[in-house]
C-alpha cells in the first residue's frame, strides 16, 4: 500500500497543546470523572439574548448566503465604530477585514507580512499560536525574554537584547495570554519608539483589551506616534462577548496590508458565516452592560485565586491586570518526588494532578516557560475552589 507523505510544512506543525488538553479533560468527563476543567480559554457566560436574537432575526430575514469576502459593510462600520470608542483609531470600512475568529484574523497578517526567513520578534511567554503560525509562513520565531523585575511587562530594552539582521516583525499580545500582563503607557511608549528606529512592523493582539482589573487601561500599540501606518491591530467578540463558537474575528490597519489579507482570506475561507456576523454586529453596537457585568465577575474571582494560590506552598504567581488567567510558577516543587513520581516541569505536575486529583491545568512548555502553568478562572467560582484545594492536597503530601 502506498503511503502518501505529507508536506514538510504539515510535518513540522505542532497542534495546539491547549486545545489537546481541554479535549482530553472533556473526554474524562464525558466518561463520567469528576474533573475540576481550569484550561478553558472562554468565558463560561451565555452569549448576551440580545445578540442570539440578532443571529436569530438575520435567519428569518433569509441572510445565509456570501457577503463580501472582508465581511459586510454593516459589520465593518460597526467595528470601526467600535475602536473608536475604545482607543480613539480611526478606521474607514476599506481597513478593517473580517475573519473566522482572531486567530484567523493573525494567521491572515502573519502570512501577509511574513517573508521566508525573516526574523519575528515574540515575547516569552507567548500565546501557543504564535511561533506555529511564524513557522507556517516560513518566518524565523526570535524570542524576547522579559526582564523578571517588569512582572510581564514587555519593555523596549527586552526588545534590544533580542533583535537580529533578519528582524522584521514584532507580535504583541497586551492583555496576555497567559500571564494576564497589561503593558503600561510608559512602556508602550518605548516599543513604539523602537519599532520605528529598527522599521519593524508590528501586530498587536487585543482580544483582551476589555477585560481589564484594578484600574489599569490597556492602550492600543496602534495609538503611538508612527505606529499606525506599521500596524496591525488585531481584536474580536470571542472574549468580551462570550462568543467564542461564533467564530467573529477581526484586523484593522494600512489597506493596502488589509487588503492583501483579504486576497489571501479568498482563497481559503471566503467570508466568514454571515449570521455570524449579524450577531457581531449586534455584540459591538448594542448595550455593553454585559461585557462590564462579565468583567466584574471575572475580577473577582481573579482576586480570590490570586490569593489562594499565593497561600499553597511551592507556588507562586504575579497578580494579572487583564485577561483571564493565571500564570503560575511552580519551580519550587521541581525535583519533589509525589506519589511515585518525580517532577522535573510544569507538563509532570500538569499530568500528575490531572490523573491522580481529577484537575487540569495547562502546562507552560507550549508558552515557552516549562516551569509555569496556565490556570483559567473563566469557571465558576465553586469550581475553581475546589480544583485549587485538590491541587493544595496533592502537592501537600
Amino acid at each position: 500500500m502506498t503511503q502518501i507523505k505529507l508536506s514538510e510544512r504539515a510535518a513540522a506543525i505542532q497542534p495546539s497543546p491547549t486545545m489537546a488538553l481541554d479535549a482530553k479533560t472533556k473526554a474524562l468527563i464525558s466518561q463520567g470523572l469528576d474533573v475540576v476543567n481550569l484550561t478553558a480559554g472562554e468565558p463560561d457566560f451565555d452569549t448576551p439574548e440580545h445578540i442570539r436574537q440578532a443571529a436569530e432575526a438575520s435567519i428569518n430575514r433569509g441572510e445565509t448566503r456570501y457577503t463580501a469576502v472582508a465581511g459586510t459593510v454593516r459589520l465593518r462600520e460597526a467595528v470601526a465604530s467600535r475602536i473608536r470608542q475604545d482607543t480613539g483609531l480611526t478606521y474607514e470600512p476599506s481597513e478593517i477585514l473580517v475573519s473566522s475568529g482572531a486567530k484567523h484574523s493573525l494567521y491572515n497578517a502573519v502570512l501577509a507580512l511574513t517573508n521566508p526567513g525573516d526574523g519575528v520578534l515574540l515575547p516569552v511567554p507567548y500565546w501557543v499560536t504564535y511561533p506555529e503560525q511564524i513557522r507556517l509562513a516560513g518566518g524565523e520565531v526570535q524570542t524576547v525574554a522579559i526582564d523578571p523585575a517588569h512582572k510581564g511587562e514587555l519593555t523596549a530594552e527586552d526588545l534590544a537584547q533580542a533583535i537580529r539582521p533578519n528582524t522584521k516583525g514584532l507580535i504583541v499580545n497586551s492583555p496576555s495570554n497567559p500571564s494576564g500582563a497589561v503593558i503600561g503607557r510608559a512602556h508602550l511608549e518605548g516599543i513604539a519608539r523602537f519599532a520605528r528606529e529598527h522599521d519593524v512592523w508590528v501586530i498587536t493582539d487585543e482580544i483582551y483589551s476589555r477585560l481589564v482589573y484594578d484600574g489599569v487601561e490597556a492602550p492600543s500599540l496602534a495609538g503611538f506616534e508612527g505606529m499606525r501606518e506599521r500596524t496591525i491591530l488585531i481584536n474580536g467578540v470571542s472574549k468580551a462577548y462570550a462568543m467564542t463558537g461564533w467564530r467573529i474575528g477581526y484586523a484593522a490597519g494600512p489597506k493596502a496590508i488589509i487588503q492583501a489579507m483579504s486576497n489571501l482570506q479568498s482563497q481559503s475561507t471566503s467570508n466568514p458565516t454571515s449570521i455570524s456576523q449579524a450577531a457581531a454586529e449586534a455584540a459591538l453596537k448594542g448595550p455593553q452592560e454585559p461585557v462590564e457585568e462579565m468583567r466584574r465577575e471575572f475580577d473577582r474571582r481573579r482576586r480570590f485565586a490570586v490569593s489562594r494560590i499565593q497561600s499553597i506552598p511551592g507556588l507562586s504567581v504575579n497578580e494579572p491586570k487583564g485577561a483571564f488567567y493565571l500564570w503560575v510558577s511552580m519551580a519550587q516543587v521541581v525535583g519533589r518526588t509525589i506519589r511515585g513520581r518525580t517532577i522535573t516541569n510544569a507538563d509532570d505536575l500538569a499530568l500528575l494532578w490531572l490523573e491522580e486529583a481529577n484537575v487540569s491545568v495547562v502546562p507552560g512548555s507550549g508558552f515557552g516557560m516549562p516551569d509555569h502553568f496556565r490556570i483559567s478562572y473563566a469557571t465558576s467560582m465553586q469550581k475553581l475552589a475546589e480544583g485549587l484545594d485538590r491541587m493544595e492536597q496533592l502537592l501537600g503530601e
